[in-house]
């Protein structure tokens, strides 16, 4: 849409209100809200002012007025507020002239599709992750000096099979890694997933289907893939509809990766592909039906994975989830049809339009923009310097004899590691002034000062168990 049709959709709607979105640093939707009257075709260019000191890893005070303007192609509906509000995802800018701020995660997927375009390697980058999440009945946690805990529930777990529910625990509880896939009334969580699914194409995102994970209380729902820009958004989206149908149901979602120990954890699948003049340029007769340069795009992405983990796996949980055992995609091969390496062409069929490669170490922690642009680059890396991926592992990794498995490159085992891997190498995502080294070295500083070094400091209550004796 135009700012004109922005506006007039918004009256043909009702709009009382305009709901202004746009992303932190660290991945999350932040928001202000104005009377539709304060929307005029002058603001779309314009924008609106706000105080970015108070945002994540952003702006000092002394610095801290900034713009956010308004992207007319993204307006909607909000589905879940009261007052009849529009929707409008927005890009933020410097006040003194108006120039994309380089931390927005929303202008830095623009500048890598940009930066791909200037190369002439490919037109179009298509992306289709798949983001797991937990739906639980509960959760409570609690940080003092002294204490400690959390504490969740759902009604279709294991571990409530001997509960008192009032004389009608019925019995159909998930056993630990057993949970793909059961019918009804096993899986209780058919009719939320559906309503997601309403709520999703609703506001135009086109679902191909829905299901339950290997966990108890996890959940996978896909949509149709999108442009690299229009995907993040879409994300941003799903994250947004999935919290918010589940709090209507008085119940609580969650992207974090690994929330119950002993299962499955969430991860983001990323599929890919490459595509110039309407034609996919990982469509070819190299392996897997692949093309040479989806090979070396397969490079570029292994080669820089340590690195890529710093944003793509970006919290400390990150690393429960990518520990061996429980499907985590931890070491650095790729494979066909082979969900046990980190990079796996899936079983498409004959038509090359479907070929792509799927990236299964990202979780859906990271900030989406960011691991779209940072994978994006790694693999635009390899196909420039044409890094060869090796050989194909044809094999169950999980199987392997161990002295085998020593030989296969693995993820970093910290989100610490994984951030120095960052900052050592990443020059790549600096090509064409993607990834600015102020907001490399400013993400690396936010993670080690609030997030690596605060759980590092704390002990945790099973180290009360192994060494309070001690």
């Amino acid at each position: 849409m135009t700012a004109k049709e922005a506006l007039k959709f918004a009256h043909e709607k009702g709009a009382k209100m305009v709901d202004l979105k746009f992303c932190d640093l660290v991945g999350t939707w932040q928001h202000l809200t104005i009377p539709l009257h304060q929307l005029t075709e002058e603001s779309f260019e314009e924008g609106f002012g706000f105080d970015g000191s108070s945002i994540r890893g952003w702006r000092g005070i002394e610095e801290s007025d900034m713009i956010i303007k308004p992207d007319p192609a993204t307006v909607m509906m909000d589905p879940f507020m009261q007052m009849p509000t529009l929707s409008v995802i927005c890009d933020v800018c410097l006040p003194e002239t108006l120039q994309a701020y380089n931390r927005d995660p929303r202008q830095i997927v623009k500048k890598a599709i940009a930066y791909m375009q200037s190369t002439g390697i490919a037109d179009t980058a298509y992306f289709g992750p798949e983001a797991e999440f937990f739906i639980f009945d509960d959760v409570r946690y609690e940080q003092n000096s002294n204490s400690a805990f959390y504490a969740i529930d759902s009604e279709e777990s294991s571990w409530n099979s001997g509960r008192d529910e009032g004389g009608s625990n019925l019995g159909y509880k998930i056993r630990p890694k057993e949970g793909y896939f059961p019918a009804l009334p096993t899986d209780t969580q058919q009719d939320i997933r559906s309503e997601i699914c309403m709520e999703l194409e609703r506001i135009g995102i086109q679902v191909e289907r829905h299901h339950h994970e290997v966990a108890s209380a996890q959940g996978e729902i896909n949509f149709r893939f999108d442009t690299a820009l229009n995907m993040g958004d879409k994300m941003m989206w799903f994250k947004y509809i999935t919290k918010n149908v589940a709090r209507r149901h008085g119940k609580t979602a969650t992207f974090m990766p690994k929330p119950v120990f002993g299962d499955n954890g969430s991860g983001m699948h990323i599929h890919m592909s490459l595509w110039k003049d309407g034609k996919n340029l990982f469509a070819g007769n190299k392996y897997a039906g692949l093309s040479e340069m989806a090979l070396y795009y397969i490079g570029g992405v292994l080669k820089h994975a340590p690195a890529l983990c710093g944003i793509i796996n970006p919290t400390t949980n990150s690393y429960k989830r990518l520990v061996p055992g429980f499907e985590a995609p931890t070491k650095l091969a790729y494979s066909f049809k082979n969900r046990s390496a980190a990079m796996r062409i899936p079983n498409v069929g004959p038509n090359p339009k479907a070929k792509r490669i799927e990236f299964r170490t990202p979780d859906p922690s990271a900030n989406i923009y960011l691991a779209e642009a940072a994978v994006l680059m790694a693999g635009l890396d390899g196909i420039i310097n044409k890094i060869s991926p090796g050989d194909p592992l044809d094999k169950d990794i999980y199987g392997l004899p161990p002295e085998e498995a020593a030989k296969i490159p693995s993820v970093p085992g910290t989100l610490e590691e994984s951030l120095n891997n960052l900052l050592a190498n990443c020059s790549f995502l600096k090509k064409g002034d993607v990834f600015s080294q102020d907001l490399l070295e400013t993400w690396v500083q936010f993670k080690i000062d609030k997030e690596v070094r605060p759980v590092q400091q704390r002990p945790v209550p099973y180290e009360f168990h192994l060494y309070y004796d001690c």
